[in-house]
Order: structure tokens, then sequence, then C-alpha cells
């Protein structure tokens, strides 16, 4: 998938990013570049090859080092909403900032 310089001026519109011609024409190449990578990796056939959890597994054995998972920190909702302007049912009340 190629992408056209409309494409680029597009996203940069979107991004809210302000490119000249010439960068607007090398983050074209860098982005078509991108894009090629990614078509040439999506080639590769990798059925039947289980995921690595970590690079290393590739290379040798890993013992992953997991701990329990059990509650660390209480439920402090009421100290944290304590300075907030304001609250209601638990939640923080906020301005609406879009119209």
């Amino acid at each position: 998938m190629a992408l056209t310089p409309q494409d680029v001026s597009r996203i940069a519109h979107l991004a809210r990013l302000e490119l000249s011609s010439g960068e607007a024409g090398a983050m074209l190449t860098q982005l078509n570049g991108f894009f090629d990578i990614v078509q040439r990796m999506s080639a590769v056939d990798t059925r039947g090859i289980e995921p690595l959890y970590t690079p290393l597994s590739a290379v040798q054995e890993v013992q992953l080092r997991l701990r329990d998972d059990v509650v660390s920190e209480g439920n402090d909702r009421e100290r944290n909403q304590a300075s907030a302007p304001a609250v209601e049912n638990g939640l923080f009340l906020v301005p609406k900032v879009i119209e």
C-alpha cells in the first residue's frame, strides 16, 4: 500500500503538523518505507511458530519471575478525592470542554 502526497497532507492535517513541501516529500518516503517493511514482514509464513514472550527465549531457556497477584494498595478513594473541587457518586466532576 503506497501512500500518496495527498495522504501525507491529510495525516499532517490530522496530527496538526505544518509540513513544508520538502518535509512532506521526505515524510512520504519514510512512511512508504515503513509500510514496505510491514508488508515484507507480513509475507513471512509464521504458521506453527510459537510467539516469544521475550527475545532472550530464542537463544536460551528463560524462567519467568512472576509474583503472586495480590492487592498491594487499599481503596483510598475518599482520601484521594478529598481535595477535588467537585465529586459526585465517587466520580471526579470536570468542566465540559467539548461543545
